[in-house]
């Protein structure tokens, strides 16, 4: 499915990762955009749990791939299920606002 989708100019592929070590938390997103150069970004943050980092990269990785013209469709890889569950559970108060805007970035 990745690289048959890969092959489209509509379709961004997006790559996420993050992980903490001493209060730190680096977050990574890999993106690619058929016949673009791989798209690479990096966040450090502190004082944040492993849930917020990681949805905060899917976020971040949303948000890049929604501002490119004409993508019509974004692929998320990402190790995170938990977090990424978290952007659709309705009752989970404590991220509405990042899933507002993860919306909004769709919409």
């Amino acid at each position: 499915m990745v690289i048959e989708s890969s092959l489209s100019p509509s379709t961004a592929i997006v790559i996420t990762d993050a992980s903490i070590k001493n209060n730190i938390a680096i977050s990574i997103l890999y993106m690619h955009i058929a016949n673009s150069s791989l798209i690479k970004t990096l966040h450090h943050m502190v004082f944040v749990t492993s849930t917020e980092a990681k949805f905060f990269v899917i976020r971040c990785g949303i948000s890049q791939a929604s501002n490119k013209k004409y993508i019509s469709k974004i692929i998320i890889i990402t190790d995170s299920i938990y977090a990424a569950k978290k952007i659709f559970d309705s009752s989970s108060y404590s991220f509405q606002a990042s899933v507002v805007a993860i919306l909004s970035n769709l919409c």
